[in-house]
């Protein structure tokens, strides 16, 4: 019965057609972000900064556009827009595979495929983050995510290893041209889906102010602020995981692209596992987000001080683990808080503020290793992560109506999470969380009352979910 609850969301037609073809899809990304890597390694002689540049470009338009990415999302036919998306980003991988095969890449042309790359990104991520809910049943959105997290990780195991053999025996242009034919997987399975079994959310109509409306939303939510934080200081290092395993395979192990590989796919094992355990749960809990991040930041400082190749790739394995327990369980909190109305901004502020700080620390960690060495990245990253998760989850602690053993903390149960009973909290009250026209709505149907996810639509926004 549990395994059979861990792929419940597959049971709908449309994201069934949807997560196959992310599954044929995500190891061509994975593939591409190696032979991207390794590119620049080579190009540029080995160099941190340049492979911290690369990575900057690739994520600071979403730093820079995010919200407004996120106000056009919820403007526009989302499956629409996810099939411009894709074939963009299809165009730009086979561009680039053209140019390696010929002989004619430049680091500057990395650095170019990036940044649009990253100009993509800026609409496809929110989009699809905001696409599974129009899928699938609120009931079902917790293990929808977590199996799109299991699915991606999956094409990080096998991605990686691909690509580190196909690197070694025909070069890197081939890995781009094979994710290029990927993405078409993805845009036939969006082609496939039934638009009349959708739940589309309402479309917001073009205005003014739709940004600072959403940001008056965030930080209104003490709670939701708080976990903001939380994942910038665990991405600050964490977004750059892949680039210091690269400089610690490269720089200090001295082995070559077939061993980037298995250690990247060690990390991704390690993240499928924490992925699929977190499909088991029907409900997610706030303190496996701060057991995650803990637990992520003491395996980075442990893989600081592997002295060998072996039990390096090892320590990763656990890594990965932690790392998507973190991220599967704070995604999940985060869309089911927030108003559907909003779903569009409020997950590209979790986005920016997730992938955004990937290009202000990946400088860093360059800098980090350039100076001292890969080692180095590893343990001041795992320091910092520490001592951040140690303060948030203390104030956390000290946030009215939040119970880190609870099963969803009452402050991120939505508009309708009105007061806290007095058996629980000693007391009945209110929850400055609560938007002051918000109406309750029924949790999910035969979970007992502890359990229940309750509806966090204000009035009379229709249900949504990807």
């Amino acid at each position: 019965m549990r395994r059979i609850a861990m792929f419940r969301s597959l049971g709908v037609r449309n994201y069934r057609i949807y997560a196959l073809g992310q599954l044929v899809s995500n190891p061509g990304t994975w593939m591409q972000r190696i032979a991207q890597d390794w590119l620049v390694l080579q190009l540029s002689g080995g160099s941190g900064i340049a492979l911290g540049m690369t990575t900057a470009l690739q994520f600071l338009p979403m730093l820079f556009f995010g919200l407004w990415g996120g106000a056009m999302v919820d403007r526009f036919d989302k499956r629409r827009l996810l099939i411009l998306t894709q074939s963009a980003m299809g165009v730009l991988a086979v561009g680039l595979g053209v140019l390696a095969i010929l002989g004619a890449a430049e680091v500057w042309h990395v650095y170019l495929f990036a940044f649009g790359l990253g100009m993509i990104t800026v609409l496809d991520n929110p989009g699809r983050q905001t696409f599974v809910p129009e899928m699938v049943s609120r009931e079902l959105l917790p293990n929808a995510i977590a199996l799109n997290s299991a699915s991606f990780q999956l094409g990080r195991v096998t991605g990686p290893a691909i690509a580190g053999l196909l690197i070694g025996l025909i070069g890197s242009g081939p890995v781009f041209m094979i994710n290029g034919v990927s993405f078409g997987f993805t845009i036939v399975a969006l082609l496939m889906i039934r638009t009349a079994e959708l739940n589309p959310t309402e479309r917001m109509p073009r205005g003014k102010g739709q940004i600072r409306e959403g940001l008056r939303y965030i930080g209104g939510r003490r709670d939701l602020v708080l976990l903001l934080i939380l994942a910038a200081s665990v991405q600050f290092f964490g977004a750059n995981s892949q680039n210091q395993i690269a400089l610690m395979v490269n720089n200090v192990f001295e082995t070559g692209a077939e061993a980037f590989g298995v250690a990247a796919a060690a990390l991704a094992v390690g993240a499928l596992a924490g992925a699929l355990l977190a499909a088991r749960r029907e409900v997610p809990k706030l303190r496996l987000v701060l057991i995650g991040s803990m637990g992520f930041g003491v395996a980075q400082l442990v893989a600081g001080f592997m002295p060998g190749y072996v039990a390096f790739v090892v320590v990763l394995v656990p890594m990965g683990a932690l790392f998507m327990t973190y991220v599967t369980t704070l995604n999940a909190t985060f869309q089911l808080s927030v108003d559907p109305r909003m779903r569009g901004r409020a997950m590209s502020m979790f986005l920016l503020v997730f992938m955004g700080v990937a290009p202000i620390g990946a400088p860093v960690v360059g800098l980090l290793a350039d100076a001292f060495g890969p080692q180095y990245s590893f343990i001041v990253g795992g320091a910092v992560t520490i001592v951040a998760v140690g303060v948030i989850s203390a104030l956390l602690m000290r946030t009215k109506g939040v119970r880190v053993h609870d099963l969803l903390p009452r402050r991120f149960r939505g508009p309708e999470a009105a007061t806290v009973e007095r058996g629980e909290t000693g007391g009945t009250e209110p929850m400055d969380a609560v938007e002051p026209n918000a109406t309750a709505a029924p949790g999910a149907q035969g979970a007992p009352e502890a359990e229940r996810i309750p509806e966090p639509v204000s009035g009379d926004s229709p249900e949504v979910r990807r």
